[in-house]
């Protein structure tokens, strides 16, 4: 049996005891154990910020790009092994692309990023801003690296992407990072953290990739520090209340619940592109990495008139979905990611159907293992249609809600499910859609508007795309990540500098006032 190792200190270290045990999706196997116990997490997160942060902080812009960009190549020069690793986490071959491949391509976009920002190690925020009369005496904004570390709490579902993105931003910011995989599918986490060390040039301190608990990680946060988590709102309330967070203000970013909402729009043609590109759309989310996606359609919005066609499209959809052995070439969907999940995926269902929802269509799943069917369900509640507003079920798993067509009515039961991170609509109407576009935004962090005119050019609402923001209010976790550089400020302080304008032009390169 494999043992995973944490890589603090710029060394590889076991944990003492026996750790948790991970198992194989598919077969139940034990393959590996993962322990934090005995480790100096406080000493680790010291080096990080006392050897790491001050080599990052020395690079440019683009150095740090660099920097991402040699990360990115390892990725790809190693992704058919990574890809192998990833089974064990019950993901096939396509869903295993999907999360190395995001991941390469986050580190890729943001290596750009930092060529565009250049020679720089900070930036201005705005024009000089006037001080009473004096046209010497001006206050800047500008955006500088905290001096701390970035910790990465990440989830089970993409332990590729999730870290790479994470990663990519706040490295980019000047910020090193110590990044805590979840522990079912850590594996893979920690075969590319050994690629990096191994070929990546990483600087010293910069990457710290710890396996097992946390343990008492984040008593040893200091003032400087920041924490970014992705998972469970009840996990996401911890962080936010531990002591030392409080007591220090450290900064948390959440990215957690959320029953993400597809929209069908009242004019619509069963059969139509934009119909085709819903359902399709619908059906994808639903099975492409057995669900397990924080963005994936949990609650489908479907005009009455057009159930029928609906139920019987998304079916056919699903109906040519191969549950099995991710090894396997003809297994299009593999199980979920642990026993955990999918006793997880199993309990919600149960609570949907005793909320009012009815099974429209159940697949077939193997014995054994972590394997779950897709499910479709039907409540025709709306806005009051109890557990499947309030209840995520992470897994193969959406429900339909008719409607009558009204765009305040689908607006205000869509905000039912309390914020999230994605909606999606599909209609070809833009004055219907742009009252539901304005209704929506103020509850999700991204609107992915399907439309004739862009049928077949879109990826999906269910792909987190490196330069749009990614994270929502309310239920969702209230956090925002990516974005572009609108991600890096997170990890800046933003100062506003007062004094001479030549003094700050020369120091600052503020811009040179206007004559």
């Amino acid at each position: 049996m494999k043992v995973l190792q944490s890589y603090i200190e710029d060394r590889w270290v076991d944990g003492a005891g026996a750790g948790a045990t991970i198992a194989d999706a598919a077969t139940g196997a034990a393959v590996a154990r993962a322990s934090s116990v005995g480790l100096d997490l406080g000493a680790a997160l010291r080096h990080a910020r006392t050897v790491g942060g001050p080599a990052l902080r020395a690079m440019t812009f683009a150095q740090r790009g660099a920097l991402l960009d040699r990360m990115a190549k390892v990725l790809h020069a190693g992704r058919e092994e990574l890809i192998d690793i990833s089974r064990q986490g019950g993901t096939t071959r396509g869903d295993g692309k999907f999360d190395i491949d995001g991941a390469a391509g986050t580190l890729a976009w943001y290596a750009v990023l930092g060529t565009r920002l250049g020679d720089r190690t900070y930036l201005l925020d705005g024009e000089p801003e006037k001080i009473l009369r004096s046209a010497r005496f001006v206050g800047q904004h500008l955006f500088v690296p905290r001096q701390g570390v970035a910790v990465h709490i990440n989830a089970f579902n993409f332990p590729a992407w999730g870290m790479a993105e994470k990663a990519a931003v706040a490295l980019l910011a000047g910020v090193p990072v110590l990044s805590k995989p979840a522990t079912a599918t850590a594996p893979l986490a920690e075969a590319i953290v050994r690629r990096w060390v191994a070929s990546a040039e990483l600087p010293a301190g910069v990457f710290s990739l710890l396996v097992g608990s946390a343990g008492d990680l984040l008593d040893h946060l200091g003032p400087q520090d920041l924490v970014a988590f992705t998972g469970s709102g009840e996990t996401a309330r911890a962080i936010r209340s531990h002591p030392q967070v409080l007591a220090l203000g450290v900064p948390v970013n959440i990215e957690a619940d959320s029953l993400n909402a597809s929209i069908l729009g009242p004019d619509v043609e069963a059969g139509s592109d934009t119909f085709q590109m819903f359902v399709s759309d619908v059906a994808r989310d639903m099975t492409q990495k057995t669900g397990q996606k924080c963005t994936a359609v949990r609650r489908v919005f479907v005009p009455h008139a057009r159930l029928p066609e609906v139920v019987d499209a998304i079916v056919d959809r699903l109906a040519a979905v191969t549950v099995g052995d991710p090894e396997a070439k003809s297994t299009t969907m593999g199980p979920a990611s642990s026993a955990a999940q999918q006793r997880s995926v199993v309990a919600g269902v149960a609570a949907l159907e005793a909320g009012g929802a009815r099974v429209v269509w159940r697949g077939d799943a193997p014995n054994g293992g972590s394997f779950v069917a897709p499910v479709l369900l039907q409540h025709d509640g709306g806005i009051d249609a109890g557990p499947v507003h309030d209840h995520e079920v992470f897994g193969p798993v959406a429900t339909l809600l008719p409607w009558p067509g009204d765009a305040a009515e689908v607006v205000a039961s869509v905000a039912r499910g309390g914020g999230g991170l994605v909606a999606s609509l599909y209609s070809d109407d833009p004055a219907w859609a742009g009252e539901v576009v304005l209704g929506l935004a103020p509850w999700h962090g991204r609107i992915h508007w399907g439309s004739r005119k862009v049928f077949d050019q879109s990826p999906g609402p269910g792909t987190v795309l490196p330069n749009l923001t990614h994270g929502g209010p309310g239920k969702a976790g209230g956090g925002e990540e990516l974005g572009g550089e609108r991600g890096l400020r997170w990890y800046w302080q933003r100062c506003a500098v007062q004094g001479d304008r030549g003094l700050l032009e020369r120091v600052l390169g503020v811009p040179v006032a206007k004559t």
